[in-house]
């Protein structure tokens, strides 16, 4: 009896052409991408007056990453310390953008958010793609800008409204919601 093999061979295919592809991206990191994130962050940075710095992680091989980092900062905040008149300064880690090159040659990119050191719990990076090397474009780019800037506005600017869902001020007691039906005159509300 002959064992049909042909969807296993089709499945070794797939995974060759995997690695192949692996082994491009990661090739046109070293080549390409690595230096259009460096060159279009800092144009990103000198056109818009963004003040932020671009630095490259490079201490694994195939891993590496480019990081806008917005750097740190006086959060404003400071603690009192116990029995003493010394106060302990709140460091701002003011936000960052990741471009990591993954095990398989593709880039993620990662949103940092604000954070006060000391003051709760960071929160995890977000993820806002991941992108083959050869897909990634200053229009993407600057799209990824924005999204790391509405993110630390939004921080920055931190409430518990959301736009345009702020209330008109009632004063207790007189909140009234009526509803009357124009073609009977009935009154269907509540009264407070």
């Amino acid at each position: 009896m002959k064992v049909d093999m042909s969807i296993l061979k089709e499945k070794v295919t797939e995974y060759n052409k995997v690695l192949e592809n692996t082994q491009a991206h990661r090739q046109q990191w070293k080549d390409k991408t690595k230096q259009f994130i460096m060159d279009s962050l800092h144009d990103i940075l000198q056109q818009t007056g963004l003040k932020a710095s671009v630095r490259e992680k490079n201490n694994i091989d195939n891993l590496e990453a480019i990081i806008l980092d917005l750097g740190r900062s006086s959060s404003g905040i400071a603690e009192n310390l116990d029995n003493t008149d010394v106060k302990r300064i709140m460091v701002k880690n003011n936000g960052s953008l990741i471009y990591q090159q993954l095990f398989n040659g593709k880039v993620m990119v990662m949103l940092v958010n604000p954070q006060i050191e000391g003051y709760g719990e960071p929160k995890a990076p977000l993820s806002l793609a991941i992108i083959r090397p050869a897909e990634l474009s200053t229009a993407s780019m600057m799209a990824h800008v924005k999204e790391l800037l509405d993110a630390i506005i939004e921080w920055e600017d931190f409430d518990d409204d959301e736009p345009g869902d702020k209330q008109p001020f009632e004063p207790i007691g007189f909140r009234h919601n009526l509803n009357v039906n124009a073609s009977n005159g009935n009154d269907k509300g509540n009264d407070a």
